[in-house]
């Protein structure tokens, strides 16, 4: 009975809604998209004899992935121990006690990888001090992207073929995965939407205030070789993007969807011949006190008109606070950083 419960109740919001945009473009309109590779690793684990009747879910996060292990682990009675940062809001903490999750916050940044390195070092003390446990691993574990190709073949069954896919990288694994699989019928281009400030495709370290996109540290499971260009989305441009889809489309998502939105609204513009699909990831509720709430724009110096397009630049590894887009040509990392920032290498 349980069994059927966890497997019938989260499969019901696993996949997206795919809703037209305008002309060519079309949104793939997730509930909670972490969902896809939550559900598929957990279930797996549990196949496979890695997670048993005691067994507790351990797991580095500060966003929407936690969320979605937190929904699956309840519904499997399993124990979950998420350790995160201060950056993570009240309102995803309010709902993650409610599921029964435990959250360990770290306090610090680490040196060197910022608070990702610091709640990699304190997931690893907490799986010593308990033999029985299991780490999905988002960033590493080959069944993120894998898990990704139900999306695929839900988005060819619904349009009958995808020309571009456009989408927010922070694991590598909703991108990476989809797009994957999409090309196992027919050429598609792969457009990754980043933050600035974000190691991903190049940029240094730094302090990013979108969340949800972006990375202190390299996951393994971006392959920089799916990826034809790569566009950095700040702040801004973002939130304006995601009030715009809300009251253009009466898509209520969060700000990685506006930003991803933005990027895949001004590329099928120019490419009107191509079937354009963005990711949406999540829906826009842990955001109803900031992202639309105007006096909260205002106050961060947020509240600014949107520009016509993004700054082409040379460089992925030199930071520029505008959107910007970079042909990266389904190169790896070392390649495109080599051929443009030689003096980086050297």
């Amino acid at each position: 009975m349980a069994d059927n419960l966890y497997r019938e109740s989260t499969e019901a919001i696993l996949l997206p809604r795919i809703i037209r945009l305008g002309g060519n473009l079309y949104g793939a309109a997730f509930t909670l998209m972490k969902l896809v590779p939550a559900r598929h690793i957990l279930r797996k684990a549990e196949r496979d004899g890695l997670i048993g009747p005691r067994t507790t879910v351990v797991e580095t996060t500060s966003g929407t992935f936690g969320l979605a292990l937190a929904l699956q682990t309840a519904l499997m009675r399993r124990p979950l121990v998420l350790v995160s940062d201060p950056v993570i809001d009240d309102n995803l903490r309010r709902r993650l006690a409610d599921l029964g999750a435990r959250l360990d916050i770290c306090a610090e940044p680490a040196a060197v990888g910022g608070f990702q390195e610091a709640r990699l070092k304190r997931l690893a003390e907490i799986r010593a001090e308990h033999p029985d446990s299991f780490c999905p691993e988002q960033y590493s574990n080959p069944e993120n992207p894998a898990s990704y190709a139900v999306v695929a073949e839900h988005l060819e069954r619904a349009l009958g073929g995808v020309d571009c896919l456009v989408g927010p990288v922070g694991s590598g694994g909703s991108m990476c995965g989809t797009v994957r699989a999409l090309r196992a019928g027919r050429d598609v281009r792969a457009i990754g939407v980043d933050s600035p400030h974000s190691v991903l495709f190049g940029h240094p370290d730094g302090h990013r205030v979108l969340r949800g996109l972006g990375n202190s540290l390299m996951p393994e499971n971006l392959d920089h070789r799916e990826f034809d260009e790569v566009h950095w989305c700040p702040p801004a441009e973002a939130f304006a993007a995601t009030r715009e889809l809300h009251r253009g489309s009466a898509l209520f998502q969060g700000p990685t969807s506006g930003a991803a939105y933005l990027v895949a609204r001004w590329w099928a513009a120019r490419h009107p011949d191509a079937k354009v699909v963005v990711m949406l990831p999540d829906e826009g509720y842990r955001y109803q006190e900031t992202v639309y709430d105007d006096a909260w724009l205002r106050a961060g110096g947020f509240d600014l008109p949107l520009p016509a397009g993004p700054e082409p630049v040379t460089d992925p590894t030199r930071p520029t606070d505008r959107w910007s887009r970079f042909a990266w040509g389904r190169r790896a990392f070392a390649d495109v950083v080599r051929t443009a920032a030689p003096e980086a290498t050297r």
